[in-house]
């Protein structure tokens, strides 16, 4: 497999991945990792080059030399890395304490640069390619600020896909699937406020710590008296936090932060509805103040069935394995589902090993032998829209 990618193209694109590995940058504060790729991409001659799109996100176009009119097709990596102190030990370990490629960012964004790379020496033959570096996927907004920015309204795209390694599979495996393939989710913030007393005289007070137990409870529960049980539907509680640390004092003040997630945007939207109504209820029922804020919203990543056809075409063209995930859909989310809302898209999981850590482990390491066979595929997605002339 590694045969088909010109050695030193290969070491360049390792290279390059070990950088970004070695200087993370959280979500909405990704300036150099998109300063070092236009410095990587610009010597491709790319036809346009979009800066700052979605936050400080990058859109590399390039568009047939002859001209000739074709489908506008969108390739996209993410820019953002984790707020997660690496434990493994490599040369190209993270240099920003606290901060990590711990989840293959790095690795997605050199696939990416290798496909730019590769036009040099096999340009389209029609249409428009765009390679989209897109910033603060982690958070669920980058992708919503790309799909809001005029200029990418204004590239009127036909064809989105985007790769996502997964360990736990062979190496270069296929995962993909028609309809949802990754869960929708959003963060969903309660803020009770009552009074403080004299922990002597709790009476005197208002105290949000009853109200928080049945609410922590009851969101829990919530999921079995929503959805049906062909429905993934889940309430995680991430937070909770009852007044500050002071004995003498009865707590006026509670804080709980759950995630809510779901496979279809309906069972999401009764999910939320339910959550908001049970956060009131319980607040009413002691005289408490609620505040409600819903934050870091993904969408439900659903794979448009003729975008599937063609990832399936592509890898069997090339000889890569190709499968539905074991987990289907994936219980993780995307904010990618923002993007193809309006074309036609899937995202695709590709296997990095069967004991490679997880996904947001402190050990996480993106495999450069996953690079090629990436850039693989998506030369083959390019293939069968037509964009390059069969190999």
């Amino acid at each position: 497999m590694l045969s088909r990618m010109m050695p030193d193209a290969h070491e360049a694109l390792k290279d390059l991945r070990r950088q970004l590995h070695a200087y993370p940058e959280l979500s909405g504060q990704e300036v150099g990792t998109a300063t070092c790729l236009r410095e990587f991409l610009l010597p491709c001659q790319p036809t346009r080059l979009l800066e700052r799109i979605g936050g400080h996100g990058l859109a590399v176009v390039f568009a047939a030399p002859n001209g000739a009119p074709g489908p506008t097709v969108v390739l996209r990596a993410e820019l953002d890395a984790l707020p997660i102190t690496e434990t493994a030990t490599p040369p190209h370990a993270s240099r920003n304490p606290g901060v990590g490629h711990l989840c293959g960012h790095d690795g997605h964004m050199a696939a990416l640069c290798g496909v730019a790379l590769r036009r040099r020496e096999r340009p389209l033959v029609r249409g428009r390619l765009v390679l989209l570096f897109q910033p603060a996927e982690e958070t669920g907004q980058g992708a919503r600020q790309v799909a809001e920015d005029p200029r990418w309204q204004d590239l009127a795209v036909d064809h989105c896909y985007a790769i996502h390694n997964l360990p736990g599979y062979p190496l270069g495996q296929v995962l993909v699937r028609e309809g949802p393939f990754t869960a929708g989710s959003v963060g969903l913030i309660v803020r009770l406020q009552g009074r403080t007393a004299h922990a002597a005289y709790p009476e005197q007070g208002l105290s949000p710590a009853l109200a928080m137990s049945r609410l922590v409870t009851g969101l829990v529960q919530m999921p079995t008296t929503v959805a049906t049980e062909s429905d993934l539907a889940l309430v995680t509680i991430v937070h909770a936090q009852l007044g500050d640390v002071a004995f003498g004092t009865s707590p006026g003040r509670a804080e709980i932060m759950a995630t809510v997630r779901a496979d279809r945007e309906e069972t999401l939207t009764a999910l939320r509805e339910r959550a908001a109504a049970i956060a009131r209820e319980e607040a009413a029922r002691d005289g408490l103040a609620c505040e409600l804020e819903w934050v870091e919203e993904f969408p439900v990543t659903a794979n448009d069935d003729l975008a599937v056809t063609v990832v399936r075409s592509a890898a069997g063209a090339r000889g890569l394995a190709c499968a539905e995930p074991d987990e289907s859909p994936f219980r993780w989310s995307e904010d990618f589902g923002w993007l193809i809302r309006d074309c036609t898209g899937a995202l695709i999981g590709l296997g990095s090993g069967v004991d490679q850590p997880v996904l947001h482990a402190p050990d996480f390491d993106f495999p450069d032998e996953l690079i090629p066979l990436a850039g693989q595929l998506y030369d083959g997605i390019l293939t069968e829209l037509g964009l390059l002339p069969p190999t």
